[in-house]
This record gives structure tokens, sequence and C-alpha cells, in this order.
């Protein structure tokens, strides 16, 4: 027999009774019963109840055992009694009669118990991850990470991927946020970084020949920390060669459909058959089959977001013209002050109550806001309520809320001024209402497209027009549009995945000429020796024949929290950061020795504390 184990804890069934086996693992919980001590012995594979009567051998040592104490039990597995059968379990047929004991390793007092499934603080749950991943939750999801990551590789390769590494130690580049510098010994006084996204690296393998990467690439951002981003992350790296948008979209919609109907328990996922009818932001109207799809204007002014979760039915609608000779005075002097100025309207349905629209108001008042207009169906009075109706009287308010949808039990919230400045409010309050009114349908995975993301944006802090969202992606239009066109107006061929309110992925049909690359920096402020400096490597790839290419990168850690049903990442991470960016396990980041600054030529300078 093996020298610790004949079965996993997961393993033994109703089959197995009168055999005689060996099993290993944790002590996850123990009961003393008048004498009979009933353990659950727990490994990576499960749990399998153990009987030790006072005269086994080794009885005394199991019974003063601190639980998570490791042990190797020899026993012979006993069919369990109709009643006391433990449907819950795998192994619950079946207990295994201990006949020996040995201590394999006792634990000392725990910091946080590992059975059951209590909240504890994040400090002392990372300071103690070794006991943290041994919860079943916890436990589960890294399982379940390795094989989602399992499938995808699997999904790729079938589709003709290649996977390729690309270096961790690479040049500084502008991907939006902050580099991690890397000191260099050999060469004082010079840096690598590790790199935001493999890139640069990933275009330059089409350029070299090769037709379809694919990598689960890590990647480093030192930006602020929240629920769904991490300092370090990985991500689905991925490349095409000779490809259109369309070609893009149909190797990736098959993938992220298969993983999430494979691992996301029964849960709808958006269909990749289904039909579409898409409007782009010129008026042209396409079908198409596979997710549904949204230009970044369309997202923005449906949804105050361009992650917009498609689950909640609430979509807004501009109301200007409703306002704009007068009725309530208020919108109507918003409208006159400015012509880009509106006015949105955010439909409740069934939320027709005063009750519920003063909670509303108050919940705007909380997120720093003025207040928020709203009408609703008066059942006391079998007429609109709130100010504004009362201003603009029942005819014309009923021609408002006809106009969206609403009647009898429903009620409308509505936001004014400058939509760039209020459609993140609007946003959140969309989402606010539907949470509030139980409309959203959370038993689903929605996805979209997100699509036609503006070129370039205008940069209120530097003065001056900017790239909106990736620096080497291809305009619609080419280098005429940026010859031609106003920059504000040009839309790029750019485009995000975006599953329940999360954003998945971005990616673009990359800009593959030179003299197009460089024209688009030069629009954005920088002059052509800075790009070349910067960009030197792909500018002189490009200058020897590139092929059209395109991709995208949905990230790992956000797929599998979705799928897990998760809302912070690092719930799918075996050892994540704190929010404050710190590894308490391991105490990083931690200061350097005098003789390892000197080796990378560094004298730290501190911020003077006041």
């Amino acid at each position: 027999m093996h020298a610790y184990r004949s079965h996993t804890c997961g393993a033994l069934r109703a089959s197995d009774a009168g055999s005689a086996v060996r099993l290993s693992g944790w002590v996850h919980r123990k009961r003393d019963h008048g004498g009979l001590l009933f353990i659950d012995l727990r490994d990576h594979y499960g749990l399998t109840q153990l009987v030790l009567h006072p005269e086994t051998p080794g009885f005394a040592a199991v019974e003063r055992l601190r639980a998570e104490s490791v042990i190797k039990i020899d026993g012979e597995v006993v069919a369990r009694e109709a009643g006391v059968v433990n449907p819950n379990l795998p192994t619950g047929e079946v207990e295994v009669r201990v006949q020996g004991v040995e201590v394999l390793s006792e634990a000392a007092e725990l910091p946080m118990p590992v059975f059951g499934d209590q909240e504890y603080p994040e400090d002392i749950r990372l300071a103690n991850r070794f006991l943290d991943l041994r919860r079943e939750r916890l436990h589960k999801n890294i399982v379940l990470r390795s094989r989602v990551i399992s499938s995808i590789r699997q999904r790729m390769v079938a589709q003709g991927f290649l996977e390729y590494q690309t270096p961790i130690l690479t040049a500084s580049s502008p991907e939006g946020a902050r580099d991690f510098l890397v000191p260099s010994r050999l060469h004082p006084g010079k840096f690598y970084a590790l790199p935001q996204a493999p890139q640069q690296f990933k275009q330059l393998l089409m350029v070299s020949g090769f037709d379809r990467y694919f990598q689960i690439a890590p990647c480093f951002r030192d930006e602020d920390l929240r629920a769904d981003r991490s300092l370090e992350f990985y991500q689905l790296d991925v490349e095409m060669s000779f490809v259109t948008q369309e070609d893009v979209f149909a190797a990736i919609e098959p993938l992220m459909h298969g993983v999430f109907e494979e691992f996301g328990e029964g849960k709808p996922v958006s269909p990749i058959d289904g039909a579409h009818v898409f409007t782009n932001d010129f008026g042209e109207t396409f079908e198409h089959k596979g997710f549904e799809r949204l230009t970044y204007a369309q997202s923005m002014a449906w949804y105050g977001s361009d992650k917009p979760d498609l689950r909640n039915p609430i979509k807004m609608q501009d109301v200007s013209e409703h306002f704009r000779d007068g009725g309530f005075g208020l919108f109507a002097k918003i409208l006159g002050a400015d012509e880009k100025n509106a006015v949105w309207a955010i439909p409740a349905p069934t939320g027709g109550s005063r009750a519920f629209c003063d909670r509303m108001n108050s919940w705007a008042q909380g997120e720093g806001q003025p207040g928020l207009g709203y009408i609703f169906w008066s059942e006391d009075q079998g007429a609109w309520g709130g100010p504004i109706a009362k201003n603009l009287g029942q005819e014309p308010t009923q021609a408002l809320m006809t106009s969206l949808g609403l009647g009898q039990g429903d009620a409308a919230f509505f936001v004014a001024g400058l939509p760039s400045v209020f459609a993140k409010f609007a946003g959140l309050a969309r989402t606010r209402v539907g949470t509030e009114l139980k409309l959203i349908d959370e038993n689903q995975f929605k996805f979209c497209w997100i699509v036609d993301f503006p070129m370039f944006e205008w940069s209120e802090d530097e003065k001056k027009v900017d790239f909106s969202h990736n620096p080497f992606s291809m305009p619609q239009g080419g280098l005429e549009a940026l010859e031609t066109q106003d920059p504000l107006t040009i839309r790029a061929f750019q485009y995000d995945i975006v599953c329940n309110g999360y954003e998945l992925c971005s990616g673009a049909i990359r800009n593959h000429k030179a003299e197009i690359m460089l024209k688009a920096f030069s629009i954005a402020g920088y002059d052509a020796s800075v790009v070349e400096e910067q960009f030197g490597g792909m500018l002189n790839a490009f200058r020897y024949g590139a092929p059209p290419h395109g991709g995208l990168a949905p990230g790992i850690d956000r797929i599998v929290m979705l799928l897990a049903g998760e809302t912070a990442i690092r719930e799918v991470i075996a050892f994540p950061l704190n929010q404050q960016g710190e590894d308490l396990l391991m105490n990083a980041p931690t200061e350097a020795e005098e003789r390892q600054l000197k080796d990378v030529h560094i004298r730290t300078a501190l911020p003077i504390k006041v």
C-alpha cells in the first residue's frame, strides 16, 4: 500500500464497503459523541468521515489535536445506516472505521478557522492565505481558474492558434498606466519595464510571419486598485494576421460563449447564432450574427457607461425636446444655456410611488448631486405626480411618459446638463433603479461588443487632443481621415467585450503602416522623433512589409470572477495583493538593503513627512 494513501478523501463510495484503505489529510472537523470520535478528513478532493473508538491505537493523540492538523489513518470502509447517510457529500454513503492513526503534522491554534464560510477581515485572510485557500469556496475558485485556463488553451489551439511567449523585461510603453520599473545593474541609470501588455511584441510576431498567436500573458500596471483590478493580472492575449474586425469577432465569440457555457453552471449565455441589426453612428444599418453590438456613443447615451450591464432592461432616452419650449423652468434654462446640454430620462417601470422616488432622490444627494428630478404615477390622485408633472401639465406629461413606454404604476427620473459630465451619474442611477426594482435578471451572462470608439479625445488637463483608447489602432478611413477630418470625429477600429457590466477585454485592428502611425501620433502632439525613439522597433518593422492584423486580450481574472459568482478578483487569485498593493503573506514590498541599491546604482529619496 502507498505510504500515505490508497484513496483520496473524495473517492470512496458504497461499492468500497469492506475494503481496507489508507487516507491522509487535514482534520476538518471533530465531533465527540459519547466516547466515539467522528472526524471529517479533508484533502484537495473532498471529505471522508472517520470513526474512532477509544480503543483505537492513537485515539488519545487524535482526541487532543486541533483542527487542521494532518493525519494518516488505516481503516475499513463501512456503509452508513440509511438514517445517517449524508446526501450532500459524494462520500456520504460510507465512513471509515479507523484501525490505526499517525499524526503527520500538528496544527497550532488557528488565526482563522477553515471550517465554515464566515467572513474575516482582509488583512487576516491575506496574511494567512495558506489557510484561506483551504476554505471550500476559495479552493473551488482556484480550481475553477485552472480549468478555465485549460479550456481556453484547448479552444484556441483547436482554432489554429499557437502559443508563444513574449519578454517580461522590456522597454517602457505608454499603455495608459504607470510602468513598474526594474533598474539595470549592467547599464547604470537605465531601467527595464514590466509589460503592461505584450502589445508591441504580439504585433511584431505578426510582422514576423506568424499568423495566429495567443498567450496566457502576465501583465503589470502601477495603478490605483479596486475590486476588479490588480497591479498584476493575466490576460488571454490574441493577435491574428490578414483579418478584419469581423474575423476577430468570429474567432473570439465561440470561445467566450463556450467557456461561459462550460463553466456557467447552466446559466443562459448570449447566443452566437442570434441575428441582430446594428446601426452605426453614421446611420448605416447592418445585419449580423453573434453578440449584440453597440457603438461607444450609443452605449454612453443609452446606459451612461461604455461597459453596460444589459441584464438591466432600462434604456435611457434623450427627452430634451419635451422641455425645450418651457413647461419646467429649470430644464428649459439648462437647455438654453448651451446647445450641447440635454435632458435624459431614466425609465423606472413599476417604480410609481412617491416613497421610491424620495429614496432615489436621497440616494442622488448621497452621490453628491443636488437631487434627481422625477415623475411618478400617483394612485391616490389617478394622475402623474411630482414637481415636473405639476409644471408641465398632465397632457404634456402623458406624452412624455408614453414616449418612454411608461404608464400607470411607473415612474421616470431625469438628469440635465452637459451629457459628458452627467453621463456617469445617469448610468449609476439606471443601475440603482434596476437593482431597487429587481428588474435585473442575474441568472444569465449577457455579452455585447462596444465598437467605434473615438480615436481621439480632448484632454482638458493638457488642453490638447490626445488618444482616447489604444494609440496603435487603425483609424476608420485610414490616412485620409487623419488628414481631412476633425480629429474628434474620427472613429477607430477598436472594440471591447462587455459581460454583465464588466469590461472583459479591449482590442483593435492595428495600424500597420508607419506613415499612418506617425500622423496619428502627430495629431496627439507627439513629434516624429519622439515616436521613433519610443516605438522605433515597431515602426522599423512596419517599413519592411507588415500584414493587416488585429487582436484583443480578454482578462482571465475577470472571466473567472464572473464564472465563480464573485465581485472581487482577489477571490479568484491564489495570492493577491491587498487594496494598498501589499503582499501581507510575503511582506512585500520591502525596503532594499544598501548593497542591493548599490548594485543597481540607485539611492532612495523618500517623500518628506510634513
